[in-house]
């Protein structure tokens, strides 16, 4: 049984999710039933991803079927950086409630604190970098604030049940904060960030968490998920699968170097969304909670930690989040 994180919304998110990240399209419907069948119950997905309406197909087909009831998924999806100005972020929702085929999102993150200039869905969709203007980088003057009070709308109105944020530093998350309860407003449920043992950020989640934030990782197998991208930053990094620490850790347990990566982020009370298109590692990914790192464990990983950040948009257009 995968436990749940009680979120500050009233919901409760399970803690062990299916991340729908560069998913291929031809394959991607099957992935998502198979995962159900597996017991997958929240999947994370985003408009950038380019996959929701696959991803919606396998939702569908799983239902249909009777393996599950919709109440008993939780689905995420992330706003993208074109749709932050508040007269288009429910264009956007709509958009992606459409592709899944869904009348509402159990949560919608905003993707990144950027802000691009919107580019009409019947244009492109979805956008990526483009800004209307071939590879030119485009942006609005759209405050976070803005977009965030288009999103408690539509929490009203019933076509989301939790917001939150993806990819925030503890200063715009400190900011925003303020701004929202100043208003007296709905605040975020959850943080996304990138989260591995080399890019561990303690104090960011501490911070959040003691604000009563739920904290989901992403990239929690680190240089891994961004090998088939190209990235020579992740081509040059050793992979944490083979990383002495990790395999002597995993030998010590009885477990794989992916469940003692799983198992650090859950130990300490994080969400994580692996996915895999390997049945075996379907069900491994999903039972990682029936073991415990010891402190030496912990203390050991925690040397592993170098600040290296996979996913930075200052690799973009010098954009600095994260600077």
């Amino acid at each position: 049984m995968v436990e749940h994180i009680k979120l500050n919304s009233g919901h409760s998110m399970p803690q062990i999710g299916f991340g729908c990240w560069k998913l291929d399209e031809s394959s991607a419907s099957e992935q998502i039933y198979n995962a159900i069948k597996e017991g997958y119950r929240l999947f994370d997905g985003a408009e950038d991803y380019g996959n929701e309406k696959q991803v919606g197909q396998g939702i569908k087909k799983a239902i249909d079927e009777g393996l599950v009831k919709r109440e008993e998924l939780f689905i995420v999806s992330k706003l993208w950086n074109s749709y932050h100005d508040p007269k288009n972020v429910e264009i956007a929702l709509d958009k992606t409630l459409s592709d899944l085929g869904l009348d509402y999102l159990d949560l919608f993150l905003i993707h990144f604190p950027i802000s691009f200039k919107f580019v009409p869905i019947e244009e492109k969709y979805p956008p990526g970098f483009y800004c209307g203007d071939g590879d030119n980088f485009h942006y609005e003057n759209v405050p976070i604030l803005n977009t965030w009070n288009a999103l408690e709308k539509l929490v009203k109105a019933g076509k989301i049940k939790s917001i939150g944020i993806s990819n925030f530093n503890g200063s715009l998350i400190y900011d925003l904060l303020r701004g929202i309860r100043s208003q007296g407003g709905i605040e975020p449920s959850v943080l996304q960030i990138e989260h591995h043992p080399y890019l561990q950020q303690p104090r960011l989640i501490e911070y959040v968490q003691g604000q009563g934030i739920a904290v989901t990782a992403y990239s929690s197998f680190g240089p891994q998920s961004f090998i088939e991208l190209e990235s020579k930053k992740a081509k040059d990094t050793p992979t944490l699968f083979e990383h002495d620490t990790i395999k002597s850790i995993a030998d010590k347990h009885g477990k794989s170097p992916a469940q003692v990566l799983l198992r650090w982020a859950t130990q300490h009370g994080i969400a994580v969304i692996p996915k895999s298109n390997n049945p075996k590692r379907l069900g491994q990914n999903l039972n990682v909670n029936d073991f415990k790192l010891s402190d030496e464990d912990i203390k050991e990983i925690a040397k592993l930690d170098i600040g290296l950040r996979f996913n930075d948009p200052w690799d973009w257009d010098k954009i600095p989040i994260f600077v």
